[in-house]
């Protein structure tokens, strides 16, 4: 076989191990938890205000807040800039 092959199986056994609760090599990367109602809240803005000044559907933030759901992807980068510096996202995106 060849030197990729092995590679590919040795990675293989090893994720087959870690999804089995065997110690493994396996390195899980868990994301910290966004707590969207509370960056929401620290703007001073509603709901409504929020979903329209960084363009988030109200559906999609109130499964957030209720924890139904969790951002991912863009929408997570967003939340965590608008927690450190709303106000420098709302003068980025008002030009």
């Amino acid at each position: 076989m060849s030197k990729a092959f092995d590679e590919i199986q040795m990675g293989l056994t090893d994720a087959i191990k870690h999804a089995k609760g065997k110690r493994s090599k396996a390195v899980e990367h868990v994301p910290e938890e966004v707590n969207v109602k509370a960056i929401r809240v620290g703007t001073g803005m509603s709901q409504q205000t929020f979903c329209a000044t960084f363009g988030i559907s109200l559906g999609t933030l109130r499964h957030w807040e209720q924890g139904l759901r969790s951002p991912r992807g863009t929408a997570r980068v967003l939340l965590k800039v608008v927690q450190d510096s709303p106000r420098t996202v709302i003068k980025a995106i008002s030009k």
